[in-house]
């Protein structure tokens, strides 16, 4: 009677373990291959989305100009030509970030927030930035360790080429030309001399979030 007990037990004990297993596999498999392939899906539709609403604000801008430069009467709106906001997941999207060597296309938000960063990579300097202008703009997203966002930053090298397109539709490529780690609290490079030119900074977490990994790159 005992020893069946016991055998009741270690099959108990069994199936609770394969039960465990099979949960932390489908976790991992979940956060790591599912996940991130319905995020991507995700943002490529909303990267669709906004080339489709940026290309209908330039055809709107150029209907609405006035022939041989004539300027608006005195008092006149320009409220018509303002363009829209596009948004993804509630938050204004100032354009889309291309990274080939990482296969990164992300969505660029205009806040840096929890949420947003939950949601996309997001500009943290300068506030009220313009994409693709000259100076300095520091971009930041999540190391996940899962390849999504800018999980896959450590494997980017001097020479390799980003791609960022803006609301106005224009797309400039960037070459990184420095790559270093430094603090979490390290700002210095914010506001560095770009000489007129437009530069942007990407900044995530290390695998241990121990310091952070930051690339320059400039415009071409």
């Amino acid at each position: 009677m005992t020893a069946n007990k016991y055998g009741n037990v270690l099959t108990v004990l069994l199936v609770i373990l394969i039960v465990a297993i099979l949960l932390g596999v489908g976790f991992l498999v979940y956060n790591y291959v599912i996940k991130p392939r319905i995020e991507d899906n995700r943002a490529i539709e909303a990267i669709e989305e906004f080339d489709r609403a940026v290309e209908e604000n330039n055809s709107e801008s150029n209907e609405e100009e006035l022939p041989n430069g004539i300027a608006p009467s005195e008092g006149a709106s320009s409220s018509n030509t303002k363009k829209q906001k596009i948004y993804y997941k509630e938050f204004v999207m100032l354009g889309y970030i291309t990274i080939p060597k990482t296969n990164v296309k992300q969505p660029i938000l205009d806040t840096v927030t929890p949420d947003s960063l939950n949601a996309a990579v997001a500009v943290l300097y300068p506030s009220n930035t313009q994409l693709n202008q000259p100076g300095n703009v520091v971009i930041v997203g999540h190391n996940y360790r899962n390849g999504q966002f800018f999980s896959d930053n450590n494997k980017l090298s001097v020479g390799d080429k980003i791609m960022i397109k803006d609301n106005s539709g224009k797309e400039l490529s960037y070459t990184i030309y420095q790559k270093f780690q430094t603090t979490e609290q390290d700002t210095s490079f914010y506001t560095r001399d770009t000489k007129g030119v437009a530069e942007i900074t990407l900044s995530t977490c290390t695998d241990d979030s121990k310091a952070r990994i930051i690339i320059l790159a400039r415009a071409e």
